[in-house]
């Protein structure tokens, strides 16, 4: 069966490349809005978390009529954390639009998920985005993308995929690099004309490919996926089963069926092979399964996820401050949340630990398990949280560990810094090249070595740098880092700091807390610069006598303490500090609280 009215894409690119702004664009110009609607900017960024950090985090779905015909786009996430959510959504399309910036060019996310397009078999088109930028260098980024090609083995018809000059800001295109162009047209043209109409196969009955999943409190868990054959219809009886699972599976009821049109959801009675589709009443619905005439069950192949890198553990909040501002605070609301994100990120895992309070959960990367973390707490959740580790894997009895290609931008002036940051973190240069003013260094670096490097590389090159790392490969063991955090201010006792005693300590090194904060005893409102830690006591307060007056601490100088976003302290925190989450604060402690057990463990850590 043809479909001549369809085709489904995705579009792929490297984190900051204009995804979601070109598909603010084609949404605009494929008439999904009116010419007088008031629209947002990165409308398919619907989340709060999405909107204030300018990332995807969540691919969606949304589609364009263009010439009678209707086009379903899939605006994917472009962070190497995130990366679980491109290769679920491109079992959906049968084409994608690589997107490369006309300044930056292939980055390391780009790299992966043009692989994984490549390993499925979906034909190209490449979209140079940004072309109106001063520095965009056209020729050399068109180069670049075909040696990328090259090096990831495409085939030759993949190899000739055509190529779109664009402006996804202002929402034109052009097959000429030299020209702008007036609008989308070309690339609606191309997109036509290069991804074939859908041949699907009408013989057996109804099977959608479930590839998405969604929550709603009126109608539970909304599935999302392509119809790989036959006709889904509303209220029909269905058998659920999964192809990696092998079982014979379970029975439900298509309850609503929806089609997606533009940023709705539209009932619908029926939909033929070939569109994606969501629907609800199926409440064990998960990513991967499949969705089958009950009269014919036969499970759909699903893209094995790759495996995580990075693990940490969760556990219930056990500081002096427990229970007094989070609104879910045991276990039983820790695991069910968690479990229940199973459901939805397929390339997340959680474990239970020996201990029923703390649960091991495991994540593409520090930001992909960070956004879990500032998720739940905004949701009221209370919790603690170790220092993430990487995954090691033991291969023929050797020990081996997850490698990053990491991808660094930096005037020429800064290379000797960063150069030395390698070193030190076990990073081997791969390559090198000049981009006017700038190098481009490219290492493979151990994972666990950039833990922590992203501050330090802001100051090394005064701001100027850029750098983007994903997981390259599991090596062997490259042995332990010369990199090692530096001691931590601890405070002394439990109380509310007060500007005399916070004086007394800023001389130690730099404080994380200002007067009027709620400490307790081995909270860390602080790091030093010396390699131990120090005990400081910020709630002192100066004793009074007849010949002084409170009001002489009006004199003292406070130096603005550093406020420590969630992801700084992630990376700040070494393995004998947790971080406790809040949904009003994020504290660093450590885990022996007691100044004076602490002492005794460190010294017979020493001893062994």
């Amino acid at each position: 069966m043809i479909r001549e009215d369809l085709r489904n894409i995705a579009i792929i690119a490297h984190v900051d490349h204009g995804k979601t702004t070109l598909v603010d664009q084609m949404l605009k110009q494929g008439g999904t809005f009116r010419a007088n609607q008031v629209v947002e900017e990165r409308v398919m960024d619907s989340g709060a978390l999405e909107r204030e950090r300018g990332i995807t985090i969540l691919a969606k779905n949304t589609s364009v009529h263009y010439k009678d015909v209707k086009i379903n786009i899939v605006d994917t996430p472009g962070h190497a954390d995130f990366s679980g959510e491109v290769e679920r959504s491109l079992k959906m399309v049968s084409g994608v639009l690589l997107l490369v910036d006309a300044a930056e060019g292939p980055m390391p996310q780009t790299r992966f998920v043009t692989q994984k397009a490549l390993e499925l078999g979906l034909r190209l088109i490449i979209v140079v985005n940004k072309i109106d930028r001063p520095d965009a260098r056209v020729k050399e980024v068109i180069d670049e993308v075909l040696e990328l090609l090259m090096d990831l083995n495409a085939t030759d018809d993949q190899l000739e995929s055509p190529f779109v000059f664009c402006s996804g800001r202002d929402g034109t295109a052009s097959l000429d690099e030299n020209e702008k162009g007036t609008d989308l047209t070309p690339l609606f043209d191309t997109v036509l004309s290069h991804f074939p109409p859908l041949d699907l196969n009408d013989g057996g009955g109804m099977q959608i490919l479930v590839s998405s999943i969604d929550y709603n409190e009126y109608v539970g868990r909304i599935g999302i996926g392509r119809i790989e054959r036959g006709v889904a219809k509303q209220g029909a009886e269905v058998t659920i089963c999964n192809y990696n699972k092998k079982d014979v599976g379970w029975r439900g009821k298509l309850v609503n069926l929806y089609e997606i049109e533009g940023l709705e959801r539209v009932p619908c009675e029926s939909a033929s092979a070939g569109d994606i589709v969501c629907f609800s009443g199926l409440e064990k619905i998960n990513i991967g399964d499949t969705v089958c005439a009950s009269d014919c069950v036969e499970p759909a192949p699903f893209v094995k996820i790759s495996d995580p890198t990075v693990e940490m553990i969760f556990s219930i909040n056990d500081s002096p401050f427990a229970g007094k501002e989070g609104k879910f605070v045991t276990t039983r609301h820790l695991r069910e949340r968690l479990y229940r994100e199973l459901l939805r990120d397929v390339s997340l895992r959680v474990e239970d630990t020996d201990s029923a309070d703390a649960f091991r959960v495991s994540g593409r990367g520090e930001m992909h398990l960070s956004i879990l973390i500032e998720t739940m707490r905004r949701e009221g959740y209370e919790f603690q949280v170790s220092a993430p580790k990487v995954l090691f894997k033991d291969v023929d009895g050797e020990t081996y560990e997850p490698v990053d290609r990491l991808i660094v931008d930096v005037p020429e002036t800064f290379t000797g810094p960063v150069f030395q940051s390698m070193g030190e973190r076990k990073g081997e240069l791969v390559h090198m090249s000049a981009m006017g003013s700038r190098m481009r260094l490219e290492f493979l670096v151990p994972a666990r070595g950039l833990f922590g490097y992203k501050s330090e590389f802001l100051t090394d090159t005064k701001g100027e740098g850029v750098m983007s790392s994903v997981f390259y490969e599991y090596q062997p063991y490259k042995g332990e880092l010369s990199n090692k955090r530096t001691g931590a201010l601890v405070a002394f006792e439990s109380g509310e700091a007060v500007t005399y005693g916070l004086f007394n300590a800023q001389g130690r090194g730099t404080l994380f807390i200002g007067a009027g904060t709620l400490v307790y005893e081995g909270m860390v409102i602080g790091c030093s610069p010396k390699d131990e830690d120090i005990n400081v006591n910020v709630c002192k307060t100066k004793h009074l006598t007849n010949t002084r007056s409170s009001s002489s601490d009006d004199a003292l100088r406070l130096t603005p303490p550093k406020k420590m976003s969630l992801e700084e302290s992630l990376e700040f925190i070494s393995d004998d500090e947790l971080l406790e989450i809040t949904p009003q604060n994020v504290r660093i402690r450590k885990r022996i609280l007691d100044g004076e057990l602490r002492a005794k463990a460190r010294a017979k850590a020493k001893l062994h």
